[in-house]
């Protein structure tokens, strides 16, 4: 039954990050993999410096450990070596290659926290490195689906099926890359983005199990567990930071999962939190450059201008999560009326 696959996915994924911790983290203040904060951020964030970096790798080895080994069991016991007419070879792409990608992102991050750590500065790869690399890896996933045999064509809710031919490997491209990035902004205060990432990942599973997509079903769970276990770690006050390493994967997953159900469109509706940290930065630095000094928030991304306004960590991650939950149940609805 995937049920029970789905079940010892997020256990596993859970368990794996929550106890990693007790050693990763340890390791990582040995190595003095500590963050380094931005001067022109939030003053009382000082106090976070030193803090451990690169926690992400603690989720990724939980999600990775949990999909290798739940994902197989449910195909065989779904008919043996077969993969029946849900879990063709496109589908089995988008879950295999979707983590693929998801790790690609993740070591971009490593190489950029990597750099930070080395240099004690805030400042990793440059942008044009770092955009060059994420080009590739979002492209590597979009040609493996592509050769699978995995169509054009994406579902909109009370739309249709609508193929946009060539265009929409080349939408599916910035989106990706736009998406990842925007997920990388949502990465600001204490258990922000896992958190918020935690009700995507719930939503996603029940998504996929009303579209009858198991294996990404399990993928959803495992991410879900994976950011749940992090939490323990990451909450007001963090003991250890994700880092690049574990924002960038977090951002793969997100995008594997929208366009492995091949509703890349709920992205809206599901992804708000993370649209509207990467729109307030593209606003912000729009409306200074515009009125020659003038900024429209008191700091982005936009988390920086509740925290400005007075609202703490904790009220931000519940006010945040809250919004992820009714966007989530948005493209729940969406699904089980528009499709």
């Amino acid at each position: 039954m995937a049920e029970t696959e789905i079940l010892a996915a997020a256990l596993i994924a859970f368990a794996i990050t929550g106890i990693s911790g007790k050693w990763i983290i340890p390791f990582l203040r040995r190595l003095h993999f500590g963050q380094t904060i931005l001067e022109d951020g939030p003053k009382w964030h000082k106090k976070k410096q030193g803090t451990p970096t690169m926690g992400g790798l603690m989720f990724i080895l939980g999600i990775l450990v949990s999909v290798l080994i739940c994902v197989p069991l449910y195909y065989r016991s779904a008919g043996g070596n077969s993969l029946g007419a849900t879990e063709s070879l496109p589908m089995r792409m988008k879950v295999f290659g979707g983590l693929g990608m998801a790790l690609f992102f993740g070591a971009i991050g490593f190489f950029d926290d990597y750099i930070k750590v080395v240099k004690k500065r805030n400042l990793g790869l440059t942008a044009r490195q770092k955009l060059v690399l994420q080009f590739l890896a979002a492209g590597a996933y979009l040609a493996s689906l592509y050769f699978s045999g995995a169509g054009s064509a994406t579902i909109i809710p009370f739309v249709g099926s609508v193929d946009l031919g060539a265009f929409y490997w080349l939408i599916a491209l910035f989106v990706i890359v736009g998406v990842v990035n925007a997920v990388n902004f949502t990465d600001g205060i204490d258990g922000l983005n896992a958190s918020v990432t935690f009700f995507v990942g719930l939503s996603y599973l029940v998504i996929a199990g009303i579209l009858n997509l198991r294996g990404l079903g399990i993928v959803s769970a495992a991410l879900a567990g994976g950011c749940l276990g992090f939490l323990f770690w990451n909450f007001n006050p963090a003991k250890v930071f994700m880092g690049d390493t574990g924002s960038l994967f977090l951002g793969g997953m997100v995008c594997a999962l929208a366009f492995g159900m091949n509703v890349p469109v709920l992205l809206l509706p599901l992804g708000i939190v993370y649209l509207c940290e990467i729109l307030s930065v593209v606003l912000q630095v729009s409306y200074f450059k515009a009125t020659h000094g003038k900024r429209l928030f008191k700091m982005s991304p936009i988390h920086h201008h509740f925290e400005m306004c007075g609202w703490s960590e904790i009220k931000i991650c519940l006010v945040f999560s809250a919004v992820t939950i009714l966007g989530g149940a948005v493209s729940i609805l969406c699904v089980v009326y528009g499709i």
